[in-house]
């Protein structure tokens, strides 16, 4: 009998034994399946091709309930598959926000997984790049504080997570950069910068920029906070991507006041950043050359400074190597340069700045460029009659008429050629340059030539005789002028400075009224040869 009893033991403790592997064995298989699901997922929302189905299929409402797994690699995979497919597009982004999972990320942020913390900032930030809209739900969810305290943490890759985060929320407006700032961001963004990670620095130089960019007031903050001491230690760095956003920071603290761009002067990264404008990396001279930009369109000293220290020469470099929307920001740093005085001008035109703005001109395709070059050679050419003539020089007046005329051109790009053309030709007394385009100048136009040779003519005989030789006279004599206009006026005066008989014989009509007289003439008496 105890033999039975002992051997009916050992058959129910197998059985219990069996019953609790079978148990566990289910969730260890409800486990795997999870996190295959989520690596899976996470996998699948790589390729873009696969957004789509992933969408239709309902992932979103699958993923939201792993975030809060029990396991932590299934709960951080989640996350980062969340990330990926909120940032494929606006869509997927607005359904993370709709499906109230937002709370659940900023509540993870508390926890000791940097993993997590890393994927939970992921995801806020794919969320906040789409629209100010979406930026705007993500501080509401209360995730602003909760990425400010990411950036104390010990983990470099927590802090990056966070301060990419922060950037992409602030740089849609100043209220979204302005609620960053008030939660303390910008100090520990500024301590960021200060770490060895190359990384780190690069995403923290980025939302300073995001940030101050928008407003005096914000750009201020960042001063305040001593940005530009540490970012001026990283001009000369040799990562590419580091200082395409110091100088993009740099620039857009600079862009706003005087009192600011001056400060940034005080760093003494002058002339030093002018090195760059020849780095191997595009966006790096694009940036330095917007720096560059923005300093000098203060103030007449500061464009000295510039030009003092070699800049001038260095933008017509940059300008005569590059080509499309890069050139830009040099085109309209060697405009401003020239803007404030004949001598800054000049600097600017004996560094051979004009050849390259008539080539931007002639060749760019971007009417914004093209825009911008014509307004700089307004601003070098309407100083003085010696400025005009180094337009006059590089053959820049046909140009400028062609853009004037062209039914391509943008109504920018055409304002802006015939407002530069008028400055210039009000200077110019070039007089076979003003000759060359009596043709094709557009009324507007014609009436500022005709009256700069209205201006010379009566003064200069040499010039009056080659007028008349050249054919000049002659031109005018043809161009039909509104009685009581400027124009009509300023032909009188030309005709005014020669002799009645020489208007007379290049006037319209002369021929046939010479041949009509022929046909009217009859001899007196015929003479014969003896």
């Amino acid at each position: 009998f105890t033999k039975g009893l002992s051997v009916g033991k050992k058959g129910s403790d197998f059985a219990t034994t069996m019953s609790s592997r079978q148990i566990t064995q289910v969730f260890e298989n409800y486990q795997k399946a999870r996190g295959c699901f989520v690596q899976t997922i996470a996998e699948l929302a790589t390729r873009p091709n696969n957004i789509e189905m992933l969408q239709e299929a309902g992932v979103m409402a699958l993923l939201r309930p792993l975030l809060l797994d029990t396991v932590p690699t299934v709960q951080h995979t989640a996350a980062i598959a969340l990330g990926r497919l909120a940032n494929a597009n606006e869509d997927l982004a607005r359904a993370v926000v709709e499906g109230d999972i937002l709370p659940q990320l900023v509540h993870s942020l508390a926890e000791n997984n940097r993993f997590y913390k890393k994927a939970a900032a992921f995801v806020l930030r794919t969320v906040a790049k789409h629209s100010p809209e979406l930026a705007q739900a993500v501080v509401d969810s209360g995730a602003v504080d909760s990425l400010v305290l990411c950036l104390e943490e010990f983990d470099p890759s927590v802090k990056e997570s966070a301060a990419w985060a922060l950037g992409y929320i602030g740089r849609h407006n100043a209220e979204l950069a302005t609620a960053v700032v008030d939660a303390g961001a910008v100090a520990l963004l500024v301590n960021c910068i200060q770490e060895p990670e190359i990384s780190l620095k690069r995403i923290s130089a980025s939302a300073l920029s995001d940030i101050c960019k928008h407003s005096t007031e914000l750009a201020k903050s960042v001063v305040d906070a001593g940005a530009i001491a540490y970012l001026a230690v990283l001009v000369e760095n040799s990562d590419a991507k580091l200082k395409r956003q110091v100088f993009s920071a740099l620039s857009q603290i600079s862009k706003h006041t005087i009192e600011l761009a001056e400060l940034v002067v005080e760093a003494e990264i002058f002339p030093a950043v002018l090195v760059s404008l020849k780095d191997p990396d595009e966006y790096v001279q694009k940036n330095v050359a917007t720096l560059i930009r923005e300093v000098c369109k203060h103030s007449p000293e500061l464009a000295t400074m510039v030009v003092n220290c070699g800049g001038s020469a260095a933008i017509v470099d940059f300008i005569t190597n590059s080509r499309g929307t890069s050139r830009m920001p040099g085109i309209m740093a060697i405009g401003y340069i020239g803007t404030f005085t004949e001598k800054l001008a000049m600097a600017a035109i004996v560094s051979h700045a004009v050849p390259p703005l008539v080539d931007a001109l002639k060749n760019e395709e971007n009417d914004v460029v093209q825009s911008a070059a014509a307004w700089a050679i307004g601003q070098l050419g309407r100083h003085s009659p010696v400025h005009a003539k180094h337009i006059a020089d590089a053959n820049a007046f046909p140009v400028l008429i062609a853009l004037t005329k062209s039914s391509t051109s943008s109504e920018d790009l055409k304002n802006k050629s015939s407002r530069a053309l008028q400055s210039v030709l009000q200077k110019c007394v070039h007089l076979p340059a003003l000759e060359a385009i009596l043709n094709e100048a557009p009324p507007s136009i014609l009436e500022n030539v005709v009256g700069q040779f209205a201006k010379v003519l009566p003064n200069d005989p040499k010039a009056r005789k080659l007028f008349v030789t050249s054919g000049g006279l002659k031109k005018v004599q043809e161009i039909k002028a509104e009685q009581g206009s400027q124009l009509e006026e300023s032909i009188g005066v030309i005709n005014s400075a020669f002799p009645a008989e020489i208007v007379k014989y290049y006037s319209p009509g002369i021929e046939a009224s010479l041949l009509e007289r022929l046909d009217q003439y009859e001899p007196t008496a015929a003479t014969a040869v003896p």
